[in-house]
């Protein structure tokens, strides 16, 4: 990497495909009117994204730094800041960010900075990378007071953030990482966020068009009436737990989203259970969007087809609103279970496509090879 004049530095966002590289693009438009004013002095900061795989097969954070560093020094950058949505480990803690001044080099994980206002905070993650590594110790010019160690909204006095170990060979000269329980929920609710669950509604069409079928179907039988208003509100609450437990254990079965680590060890076993709390979330809220939306649609099917004469001879109770409700709710749950069975039509690479994102694809791709090529050796 070159060091830029005085009044110039350039930035590069040096991103993994997808949702990295979404919020590089929007952050870089804001970016560099931001660092200006927060440096003064009338310096200008040139940034620049470029979107590259540079995880692909590897999750330690020490060869990625060494990628990131030969990667830089190709080019005429004077800062390097990556983004990864994949979660990073180091010393068994969660990584947050890796930053080295002396190269002008920062590895930024972007789960940890959990799955709420993840566009504000990363954001708020680079702008402080960056003031600190064109800071004094990283390029000898003045700079603002205090631009090292990290400062800022996202590392604070409620945030479970905070500085983590460095061995002495590593490229890294200062890490935060994230701990405990609170740390946990930011990393899980990241990697939800990561996965972008909402995809998995469209992504299920032949399960989705297996629900709406049975839906329609339901919703035109008297039995299903009278099922409906026989059933008291927990009893109703039971069957939507069962059905959508049911479409999300189906799911996961069905198409092998379970992750099983080939390593023994207490830090493989804790990834497991993290990628597998990740994969549980992300398809329940998938399934949930599709059981709202299956609610709609069957609560505007019934106030179409259905006669309030025949209802009211079959069940023996007027049709109102409270019961137009009551049934569109129990045949949810009935066409949610037609649905987990119309789910095994599916290609298992269309479920992991609509429940993963693409590091997480591959990540598991790879993870996949290597569990097989132990066991043909």
């Amino acid at each position: 990497m070159r060091v830029s004049s005085q009044d110039v530095t350039v930035v590069a966002l040096l991103a993994d495909p997808d949702a990295p590289t979404e919020i590089a693009q929007r952050m870089a438009r804001i970016l560099p009117a931001r660092l200006a004013d927060k440096w003064g002095q009338g310096r200008r900061f040139d940034v620049e994204v470029v979107s590259e795989p540079f995880t692909t097969g590897t999750e330690d954070p020490t060869t990625l730094m060494r990628r990131i560093l030969d990667r830089g020094s190709a080019e005429s950058w004077d800062i390097v800041v990556a983004l990864t949505d994949l979660p990073l480990h180091s010393h068994g803690r969660k990584l947050v960010v890796d930053l080295s001044h002396e190269h002008g080099l920062a590895l930024l994980s972007l789960p940890p900075l959990g799955g709420l206002r993840l566009q504000t905070r990363a954001r708020l993650a680079v702008e402080e990378v960056v003031l600190s590594l064109a800071g004094p110790q990283a390029t000898g010019a003045e700079g603002p007071p205090g631009s090292q160690p990290l400062r800022g909204p996202f590392i604070g006095l409620l945030a479970p953030i905070h500085p983590g170990q460095v061995g002495e060979e590593e490229i890294a000269d200062l890490r935060y990482v994230v701990s405990g329980p609170r740390g946990y929920l930011r990393v899980l609710g990241g990697m939800v966020r990561a996965n972008r669950p909402w995809r998995l509604v469209p992504g299920l069409s032949k399960a989705l068009a297996a629900a709406l079928a049975t839906g329609a179907v339901a919703t035109v039988n008297s039995t299903i009436w009278n099922l409906a208003e026989s059933l008291s509100t927990p009893r109703l609450v039971i069957a939507t737990v069962g059905s959508v437990a049911l479409m999300i254990g189906w799911l996961i079965v069905d198409a092998q989203l379970w992750h099983r680590s080939a390593e023994v060890s207490r830090e493989a076993r804790r990834r497991a259970r993290l990628y597998n709390a990740s994969t549980v979330m992300t398809v329940g809220i998938g399934v949930l969007v599709c059981y709202a939306g299956l609610i709609v649609i069957n609560l505007l099917w019934a106030l179409f087809i259905l006669n309030e004469q025949a209802f009211a001879s079959a069940t023996r109770t007027p049709l109102h609103a409270p019961e137009y409700l009551t049934l569109s709710w129990f045949v949810a749950s009935v066409a949610t279970v037609g649905g987990a069975l119309g789910s095994g039509l599916e290609s298992d690479e269309a479920i992991r496509a609509a429940a993963y994102s693409k590091r997480e694809q591959e990540r598991r791709r790879m993870l996949q090879d290597e569990g097989g090529d132990q066991l043909m050796t």
